[in-house]
């Protein structure tokens, strides 16, 4: 039995307001082959069965094999401290740390997770509630446009294409202006991305010189496991610095929930969006956390808020700061050294291959791009029966020609795993 609390005057009525004739109407722009056929709900299952079903339709899902995909999410090992701590009922069952005196724990675990992302970047402070690498690209523009009150941006080659269209996407309703290039005159930033979306290294240190002296910031969206080994935002003079927070212990979730990184200089703090933690003592001098410089309510203020996209991203903060501190400084050099020895020993083995091609001239961290014979897309779909995840496409994301793959490695790889995989896409792509 199905209960509608609108009668079928209140529905016309409404109808009427909105101007379409039908409730089928408001559905014409999804596809039919993609609309839901039935609202008929199936009848009531029991526990078991209900376990069954949902493992059979799991089972479905592509999730073993070996991973060379990248272009922002990559394949790292977690160890297995960051699930058991992250796990724990005092963390996972905590929802918003608005109440300081109920959240002590969340909130000295925010704090302590903003004091490694500076460690780690080189800049004075962060925050801690941003959604994902993509709107932090937005929210790191928005930053910029409140702090030099100009309303050009420019997207510079390195970023990827996937955030430059996020970022189109969330302004396209606001007086701002969107460039190609590394021209910062008259913008509000320059956006660069370091390794670039095709894997590329460079040094944006000229670039944040030239950013200042013609009153523009520099923002930086870079990946952290890659600091381990390259020169770190704050050394190259970034103004902000933004970053995708999958890498730090977050693992390859069919898209989330991940974590959106920030970091900028102490004289913005105050025009950075999100949840800021810090430490204080209360009137007995006890050490004691208390979110800062923000009012509860600039969260909810619609057009005047700071952010309209900031959520409660604690926990994934949380597996970020449990995972830093267990490698520490020389952990994460290690791994990174991993990465990028792994990635120039598979381009080793590309470059035997005269088939292919490595589209990467300067020097990469653990990511390049591969021309192939044939079409990339065709090749990593049949590599997927193979058991390979060979890499991402870039004609997909109007990154490349039809035949040029991204490949990612990590330092999971091993050589074995490396020697297969081209032995594997050599007869792929060359049959």
């Amino acid at each position: 039995m199905t209960w509608i609390p609108t009668t079928e005057a209140d529905q016309a009525e409404m109808l009427a307001a909105i101007g379409v004739d039908a409730v089928e109407d408001l559905f014409k722009t999804i596809p039919e082959e993609v609309r839901l056929k039935s609202w008929e709900v199936p009848a009531g299952m029991s526990e078991m069965a209900v376990r069954t079903h949902v493992a059979d339709v799991a089972g479905k899902n592509a999730h073993s094999g070996v991973s060379f995909l990248g272009g922002g999410y990559y394949d790292h090992f977690i160890p297995a401290a960051v699930d058991a701590l992250a796990a724990r009922s005092e963390f996972l069952t905590a929802y918003t740390p608005y109440q300081p005196e109920c959240a002590q724990g969340t909130l000295q675990a925010i704090y302590e997770y903003q004091s490694a992302i500076c460690r780690l970047t080189d800049m004075e402070c962060a925050n801690a509630s941003l959604y994902d690498g993509g709107t932090a690209v937005f929210e790191a523009a928005m930053m910029a446009i409140r702090i030099t009150k100009r309303r050009r941006l420019v997207c510079h080659p390195s970023l990827n294409p996937v955030y430059v269209k996020m970022l189109e996407t969330h302004a396209a309703n606001l007086d701002v202006a969107i460039a190609a290039g590394d021209a910062p005159e008259d913008a509000a930033c320059a956006i660069v991305q370091n390794p670039g979306f095709l894997g590329t290294v460079r040094d944006f240190t000229s670039l944040a010189e030239r950013c200042h002296e013609a009153g523009a910031l520099l923002v930086v969206s870079f990946y952290p496991i890659s600091l381990g080994l390259l020169k770190t935002p704050g050394e190259m003079g970034a103004d902000i610095a933004i970053a995708e927070g999958q890498s730090l212990g977050l693992p390859l979730g069919f898209g989330g929930p991940y974590l959106g990184v920030m970091a900028t200089r102490k004289k913005y703090i105050r025009k950075m969006p999100g949840r800021i933690a810090a430490a204080t003592h209360d009137a007995a001098g006890q050490r004691g956390f208390v979110l800062t410089l923000q009012a509860r309510e600039q969260h909810i203020r619609r057009e005047k808020a700071m952010s309209n996209i900031c959520s409660n991203e604690a926990l994934c903060a949380l597996r970020a700061l449990i995972y830093l501190c267990l490698l520490g400084k020389e952990g994460l050099r290690e791994v990174a050294t991993r990465c990028h020895a792994n990635a120039e020993y598979l381009k080793s083995r590309i470059r035997e291959t005269a088939a292919f091609e490595i589209l990467n001239d300067a020097p990469t961290f653990n990511e390049f791009a591969v021309r192939l014979p044939r079409d990339a897309s065709a090749v990593a779909q049949h590599m997927l029966e193979r058991g390979y995840c060979a890499g991402l496409p870039l004609a997909s994301v109007d990154a490349g020609g039809p035949n040029d793959l991204l490949m990612a490695v990590t330092e999971k790889r091993t050589r074995a795993e490396m020697d297969a995989f081209v032995n594997a896409l050599e007869n792929t792509a060359c049959n």
